[in-house]
């Protein structure tokens, strides 16, 4: 079925488009309705550890190009607006023109290869492209999440995608016999070489990532790894991707943990255990579990670790298996195989401490003939610090200089909310003494009225001078329950101590924790219905925890009949985050639940809690 025909199938079927002449910046006149609107759906928005901030992901033009054992693959989507460039991809009977002067494609393609999208061999050979499939798309969606913001390296304002999202979608072939030794790719250009149009280009090499998306705005030159592709990357320096490092190193420096955390590609640690993959190019998911148990008896032992000059071993360890996304690292969840060459292990080795130390060592000792630096990051209350390990200093070492830090501890949940009243005792005794001097004044017995009129005097001069000495909060009778401001308060108190509660890894020290601001007769109810809410999973089955709770509401609010306190159905909005292997997992979550809190020795505790919804809102 040729373009007029599918064109005119859909026009029956309720779909009229009309194409805009105006688009196009030479008239190469192509047919009204030329490339038609199709239906789709936003993809899911997911949770990037590595922002792009080129904005070559939304450029008017993409190319997706990937090297293969004999050709080079490309897939293109051209705007609207510039189809004039790419014309001899086009067919015959897309054109509003006399195609009988018309160049056959063969030749078309020998043009394009020529001039317009070039690749060129490191022994000069003009690689000469093959038209797969070419029809009308809609581009594939590639947010940004900084469009619009203005870049702090280049200082340019980070473009979003065109507003017309109609694109002509091209996959073209540049086969080769003998594996070259590198690739020049050029980008359509003018007699001056520059760049006629703007591109977008992301590059694999088999199925290795060798650089983010970034501008094809030049001859690029590419040096071909046959053996690694890992290794396979540009030469020009700005071309290349976030995660280009097969082995890196991650410290974490944060209350009540120490965390030592590798990433590590499988087949580079087969350099230092024997893990069976002779002759694989994938990892089938039967062998996952047992890579990773290999792994994490590996690393338990190797590079050893010192706090204060004291040895420690990890109380905990886990392993996941992880790929390289356009957004970053994302852990594998389920069981899929994975290829080789990609497959990265991320081992987390835990230390569990009372308090921030003050120093903090990790011997490294893993090197090979390919790793000879390893990027090394400390992650402390104040920030990340970059940093490498070389064979000549193989250490990485942190220090506390951290000069307003607070280590992190439950408090009461205490309030002046004018329901007890400070009685001064001395005061009030002298008071009394004050009554009955003056009544003995009245009928003066044993000593003369004016002794007993002095002697009340003074007691209400002491009095006054004694006012505020020894003065002893005692509860109103009269105050009633706590209003809605102050009732949001105490809730708001109690949740953040209780997310302070959350950093101890010891469940008898959790517990302890928790019992300073939940009632001791309903400890264990609440500590299990926390856990269940509190608990926030991120991806490779670590905990998240909850930084602030904000835009707290509380419905139904009573007062409790047998006790004193409250009862309320609260909403709230956690900010939650957990890093791993040098990102960060973000999550903002949206809580509901039934409370009770109680007062008790003048200090408002959690008595009881029901979560009844949690909605995650990114």
């Amino acid at each position: 079925m040729n373009f007029l025909s599918f064109m005119k199938m859909l026009h029956f079927g309720a779909v009229n488009v009309t194409y805009r002449k105006a688009l196009m910046p030479r008239p190469i006149h192509i047919l009204a309705s030329a490339l038609l609107f199709m239906t789709f759906t936003h993809a899911p928005s997911s949770h990037a550890d590595w922002m792009n901030l080129t904005g070559a992901e939304t450029a008017r033009n993409i190319a997706e190009i990937t090297i293969l054992e004999d050709k080079v693959h490309v897939a293109l989507e051209v705007y609207v607006g510039d189809l004039a460039t790419f014309e001899a991809l086009l067919p015959d009977d897309w054109l509003n023109k006399d195609v009988a002067s018309r160049p056959i494609l063969s030749e078309r393609l020998r043009q394009f290869s020529a001039e317009t999208l070039q690749f060129i061999t490191g022994d000069g050979t003009r690689l000469q492209a093959n038209l797969i499939l070419a029809e009308p798309r809609l581009r594939k969606e590639r947010s940004s999440a900084f469009a619009g913001m203005i870049n702090p390296t280049t200082r340019q304002r980070v473009p979003d995608s065109p507003d017309d999202k109609r694109v002509f979608y091209a996959e073209l072939e540049y086969p080769f016999t003998d594996n070259p030794e590198s690739l020049t790719i050029i980008p359509p250009q003018n007699e001056k070489g520059i760049a006629v149009v703007t591109i977008g280009f992301i590059a694999y090499h088999k199925a290795v990532p060798i650089i983010d998306f970034r501008y094809l705005s030049g001859p690029s030159k590419v040096k071909l790894d046959w053996d690694d592709p890992w290794y396979t990357k540009f030469e020009n320096r700005n071309l290349k991707r976030h995660h280009k490092s097969a082995l890196m190193s991650f410290l974490y420096v944060e209350p009540r943990e120490i965390r030592h955390e590798v990433l590590i590609r499988v087949r580079d640690l087969q350099d230092w255990i024997d893990l069976d993959l002779e002759d694989r190019n994938t990892i089938n998911k039967e062998d996952q579990a047992g890579i990773k148990e290999r792994a994490l008896t590996f690393f338990t032992r190797q590079n050893p670790l010192k706090v204060d000059g004291v040895s420690v071993i990890p109380t905990d360890a886990r392993a996941d298996f992880l790929n390289i996304s356009l957004t970053g690292l994302q852990v594998i969840e389920d069981a899929q195989p994975v290829d080789l060459s990609t497959a990265l292990v991320g081992i987390i080795l835990s230390y569990p401490v009372k308090e921030l130390p003050q120093h903090v060592i990790v011997q490294w000792g893993l090197f090979s003939e390919r790793v000879k630096e390893i990027p090394a990051t400390v992650i402390d209350p104040a920030g990340p610090f970059l940093s490498s390990v070389e064979v000549s200093d193989p250490t990485i070492e942190w220090h506390n200089f951290l000069k307003k830090y607070q280590e992190p501890r439950v408090s009461p949940v205490v309030f002046d909310d004018n329901r007890s009243v400070g009685v001064p005792i001395l005061t009030t005794v002298l008071l009394v003494f004050s009554l009955g001097f003056a009544m003995l004044a009245i009928r003066p017995r044993l000593l003369s009225r004016r002794v007993w009129v002095a002697a009340s005097g003074l007691s209400v001069v002491a009095a006054v001078l004694l006012l505020r000495v020894v003065i002893i909060d005692m509860k109103n009778p009269f105050a009633g329950p706590p209003d809605e401001n102050l009732s949001a308060k105490i809730v708001t108190g109690v949740l953040n101590n209780v997310n302070i509660a959350y950093l101890e890894n010891n469940p008898a020290a959790l517990r302890q924790a928790l019992g300073v601001v939940v009632a001791s007769d309903t400890l264990p109810d609440v500590e299990s219905e926390l856990g269940r809410g509190f608990a926030i999973n991120v991806a490779g089955g670590g905990i998240a925890r909850i930084d602030a709770i904000e835009n707290l509401v509380l419905k139904e609010l009573t007062t409790l009949e047998r006790r004193s306190g409250f009862r309320a159905l609260a909403e709230w909005t956690a900010k939650a985050s957990a890093g791993h292997w040098g990102h960060a997992h973000r999550r903002t979550i949206r809580f509901r639940a039934l409370v009770e809190f109680v007062e008790k020795n003048d200090t408002w505790k959690l008595a009881e809690i029901t979560i009844v919804d949690t909605r995650q809102q990114n």
